[in-house]
């Protein structure tokens, strides 16, 4: 898709170890320096249907996020969609988890929407995010294979 990144990186975790830690969205600040702060908005374990509300800084501004699990499929996949309305949100992202060389081949990917003024910012946010996606993965995996 024309506004979309993923980056990959392998961690020497099997992929059920690192699928548990993805799929519990608390753990994101352990690898994105964006997020401030996340808490899980709903009862219950990780699965389809949990929020995750979170405090994020993008270019300087802090914005409030909501976050949806909308799939998952241990311990391969994982999907989420955005459920707040900021000038760019994330409408589909993921997580595709392989088996490989005795550890796991994580790729992420974000697909990036621009939403009333956002739409002018998209393509500066997209470049950003297209040029951290192999970095951002690095820090995933650094921090499941800490955890």
């Amino acid at each position: 898709m024309a506004n979309s990144f993923e980056g990959s990186a392998h961690i020497v975790r099997p992929p059920e170890e690192v699928f548990a830690f993805l799929a519990d969205g608390t753990n994101d600040p352990k690898f994105s320096p964006r997020v401030l702060e996340i808490s899980k908005a709903t009862d219950g374990p990780p699965g389809v249907g949990t929020v995750y509300a979170s405090t994020v800084k993008d270019a300087g501004m802090k914005t409030e996020r909501e976050f949806e699990l909308t799939e998952l499929d241990p311990p391969s996949r994982i999907r989420w969609t955005e459920l707040s309305k900021n000038m760019i949100t994330v409408p589909t992202g993921g997580y595709d988890l392989t088996a490989e060389d005795g550890g796991t081949r994580l790729t992420v990917h974000n697909v990036l929407e621009g939403h009333g003024i956002g739409k002018l910012f998209l393509p500066l946010a997209l470049r950003a995010a297209r040029r951290d996606a192999e970095a951002f993965a690095g820090r995933i995996k650094r921090a499941v294979e800490a955890s």
